[in-house]
């Protein structure tokens, strides 16, 4: 395992002013520092916040902004039918209608902390170019508009003083213009807001344009990068997601941001992670995301998924729909099992509330770990991540539902102790058989957590054979608890 070099470490340093910096921004240097922290890998699931202006119209989805450009889409019938033609009511006049009077970052860290998260925080900016903390570079922030608060800062504050680690996740890459040169690619999804002589995405005027990304790449990538510096220095995030796009950034700019980044680390004495998509960072210095998707094997690499508790859309809208916490639970054994984390997206409304149905979901997330959390928090796969019927033919991002059975079983490991993690309850004292479990080793005990009955047991070359309990443990997943001698 690569370990993180400190300044000290003259082979990898480099003189910036009068400091010595550890990691010097190039591929080789950075590839020492370890981009997989121990606390990462210990924590598996996490909760953020898809939340900003694009919360306000409350419609469609978090493509809202982008869509309501776009003639003959619903986005756009919506907005003329409500506001006006976009050419007279931009997405920027969105901005002082988000208020966020209700927002207690005490009351968000708390939920979060109750509802087993180890790593939490929100979306510090999206596609659409709004900055949720007090930035000097992009006048587009919480502080000098809509709610004039710093609301990164205010989350980070209650986040790290409950002990949980923080993230920070940055999607502006898509934010850039392109093809305003090339009407053909007007709407070519590389760029967030589709460039359109007729509305504001267009529009010269310097604040605009820079809201809007119609500014010169070079302008464009001092800001990402003097961004995320922003983030760093007043809020020192544990963990920097990224969204697709990164590509647009040029290789040198994303070499100074990692490099800066893990100096900070240094500085600060913590391991922070980074996150990337389909390969636009390196392995050697980032962690591969899978959006609304994972591993189908467990991997050598350690990996997140990032995924929403609603159906659809990222980000509120009046018509969310919702998974179920068993869906979640059964999503997090499935994604430990193989090697990976996940971060578990909550989509508070405007005024700031995380709405009760969301709430509810989450604090039944955390009642199940309350009593099952040693079989996720600091496991590590076992020889094979599961057995049963029910198969995830691929892995990637965007994968279908997939819907476990009670025969469906993921396995964690913690030194002697091995989690056989049953998604579902297949009946008051029925028998299950463990065949992975065949030719491990002598078995010191079994037991069932949540349940104070004696779990009977008996062990042969065809596996660990149990009888559930008389009374049912969970209509969620339940996890049988063997240790070996």
């Amino acid at each position: 395992m690569k370990k993180i070099l400190f300044a000290a470490c003259a082979a990898f340093s480099f003189t910036v002013g009068n400091a010595q910096e550890a990691y010097q921004p190039n591929w080789e240097s950075l590839a020492k520092y370890d981009e997989t922290a121990e606390w990462f890998k210990d924590a598996k699931f996490g909760i953020y916040a898809h939340w900003g202006v694009l919360s306000v119209p409350a419609y469609a989805n978090d493509w809202f902004p982008r869509n309501m450009f776009i003639e003959g889409t619903p986005e756009y019938k919506h907005m003329v039918s409500l506001y006006g033609d976009p050419s007279k009511f931009g997405y920027h006049d969105f901005v002082p209608m988000f208020h966020a009077e209700y927002f207690n970052a005490d009351d968000w860290a708390e939920l979060f902390q109750k509802a087993g998260a180890k790593f939490a925080g929100v979306v510090a900016e999206h596609h659409d170019g709004w900055s949720n903390w007090d930035s000097k570079i992009n006048p587009w922030n919480s502080m000098d508009m809509g709610p004039h608060r710093d609301l990164v800062g205010e989350l980070a504050k209650a986040i790290h003083g409950r002990g949980m680690k923080l993230v920070t996740s940055f999607h502006k890459d898509r934010n850039l213009q392109i093809n305003k040169d090339n009407p053909d690619k007007w709407l070519d999804d590389i760029s967030y807001f589709p460039y359109n002589p007729k509305f504001p995405t267009s529009s010269t005027d310097p604040k605009l344009a820079q809201f809007y990304g119609n500014i010169p790449p070079d302008q464009f990538y001092a800001n990402w990068y003097g961004e995320l510096k922003e983030l760093i220095d007043n809020y020192s995030p544990d963990l920097i997601y990224f969204d697709s796009k990164m590509t647009k950034i040029p290789e040198k700019t994303k070499q100074e941001f990692v490099a800066y980044y893990f100096n900070h680390s240094v500085k600060e004495k913590k391991q922070v992670i980074i996150t990337h998509k389909e390969g636009e960072l390196p392995k050697s210095v980032s962690i591969e995301d899978f959006e609304k998707g994972r591993q189908n094997a467990i991997t050598k690499d350690f990996w997140l998924t990032d995924e929403t508790v609603s159906v659809g859309s990222w980000s509120y809208t009046n018509d969310l729909g919702l998974k179920t916490a068993n869906d979640i639970v059964d999503l997090l054994a499935d994604i430990v099992s193989k090697n990976g984390a996940l971060m578990l997206n909550v989509s508070p409304m405007a005024n700031g509330i995380i709405p009760k149905n969301q709430q509810d979901i989450l604090l039944e997330i955390g009642q199940w770990l309350n009593v099952n959390g040693e079989a996720i928090y600091g496991t590590r796969t076992f020889d094979v991540f599961g057995e049963g019927p029910t198969k995830q033919e691929k892995g990637g991002m965007f994968l279908d539902k997939i819907s476990y059975t009670a025969q469906d079983v993921r396995y964690t490991r913690k030194g002697n102790t091995i989690y056989a993690i049953v998604l579902g309850w297949p009946g008051e004292d029925a028998s299950i058989t463990f065949g992975a479990l065949a030719n491990k080793g002598k078995v010191k005990s079994v037991s069932i957590l949540g349940s104070t009955e004696k779990t009977a047991y008996t062990y042969d070359s065809l596996g660990l054979h149990i009888k559930t309990p008389s009374k049912k443990v969970d209509d969620k997943a339940f996890v049988v608890k063997v240790e070996l001698k």
